[in-house]
């Protein structure tokens, strides 16, 4: 009798599943004879092992699907063949100054004369908060820039400026304007940045001087932190691959021993509460070899121009200021250095406001080295 039941059970059991897996028959969850997990759902008549045999497959496709899916490393950039002429000149440290004075009376133009002078083929950073008046320093550069050499091409490069900026820059500057304004999508501020780069490059490598004046070199890191197509983000959600082209544009400023050059002044934003600010600012930090540093503090003081006299400078200015006025810049660096930022700032805007001429405020300074 024992027997004759088991063998009974054990084909109702076998009955139940084969139902279950056909999907017919009576059969549902938690009545006697039914193996676990079957029942009229999904799995029904599937045991354990075929439902996570299941979800294992579809796991593996998912992660198949991922790496297919995931964003392959930007190829590297092609150079055309100015570029590779361009490249192939020997660069030399700047030992030809672009005097502002020639071409403005501005007090900012005369100021960046002695405290950080540009000549041809420096790379500097007008490290500026906002709201400190470098705009407006901006167009003064152009203008005095088109009177100082006239022999020097000038390209004022405005990306993801506000559209009456723009307007601005176009009717109180002489130079030419390329503009992508803020109302054009990422696209559009690249393709007009590349454009510039391409011509400058062009430019110098035919043995002539070009200046670029851009504004700012951190709204076009962000336009190709936008584009960029890298597997790795950074801090501040900068891709790992957004600053290559960035920092290619920046480095092409040099002086070329065979003839030619480019001269980029651009502006970088601090202290905008934005990290991927910050993260872009120390990325460039140090890449340039002249830097005028703009305060906050002196502009809300309303002390124009507003500039941070200690942290503003060039390096190997002594190849560019004639030997005379160099002594006398550092004599009156030297004097400075004792004194508070804010002091230095409103020393020397007293100084240009007495004087009509940097060769009358230099020669005023007294004492020697």
């Amino acid at each position: 009798m024992r027997n004759r039941s088991r063998h009974r059970r054990r084909g109702n059991r076998s009955g139940n599943s084969v139902q279950g897996g056909q999907g017919q028959g009576n059969v549902q969850g938690g009545q006697p004879g039914q193996n676990p997990g079957q029942g009229q759902g999904q799995y029904s008549g599937q045991n354990p092992g075929q439902r996570g045999g299941r979800n294992r497959n579809r796991n593996r496709n998912r992660n198949r699907g991922g790496r297919r899916g995931r964003q392959q490393p930007q190829a590297p950039l092609q150079r055309t063949e100015a570029e590779v002429e361009f490249l192939n000149k020997t660069p030399i440290t700047p030992n030809e100054w672009i005097q502002f004075e020639k071409g403005s009376d501005e007090h900012a133009m005369r100021a960046v004369d002695f405290l950080c002078p540009v000549g041809k083929g420096t790379r500097g950073l007008i490290v500026s908060p906002p709201k400190v008046g470098k705009t407006t320093i901006l167009k003064q550069i152009c203008n005095a820039v088109e009177k100082a050499d006239k022999d020097m091409r000038v390209l004022c490069v405005l990306i993801d400026e506000r559209p009456e900026e723009v307007t601005d820059f176009r009717r109180a500057v002489n130079a030419e304007i390329f503009a992508s304004s803020s109302d054009a999508g990422f696209q559009e501020h690249i393709k007009m940045a590349q454009r510039v780069y391409q011509e400058a490059v062009a430019t110098a490598a035919a043995g002539k001087d070009v200046m670029i004046v851009l504004d700012s070199l951190t709204r076009l890191a962000r336009a190709f932190n936008t584009a960029a197509t890298g597997t790795k983000t950074l801090s501040g959600g900068l891709d790992s691959n957004a600053m290559e082209w960035p920092r290619r544009f920046f480095g092409a400023a040099r002086k070329l021993e065979e003839g030619g050059s480019i001269t980029i002044l651009a502006t970088i934003l601090v202290d905008t509460n934005s990290r991927m600010d910050e993260v872009i600012f120390q990325e460039f930090k140090g890449t340039g070899n002249m830097e005028l540093v703009l305060s906050r503090q002196a502009a809300e003081m309303r002390i124009f121009p507003a500039i941070h006299v200690k942290n503003s400078g060039t390096r190997r200015e002594e190849l560019l200021l004639p030997k005379d006025a160099l002594e006398k810049v550092w004599l009156l660096r030297r004097k400075l250095a004792i004194a508070s930022d804010m002091e230095a700032t409103k020393t020397v805007v007293d100084l240009l406001k007495r004087n009509p001429t940097n060769e009358k405020l230099l020669a005023g300074i007294q004492g020697s080295l």
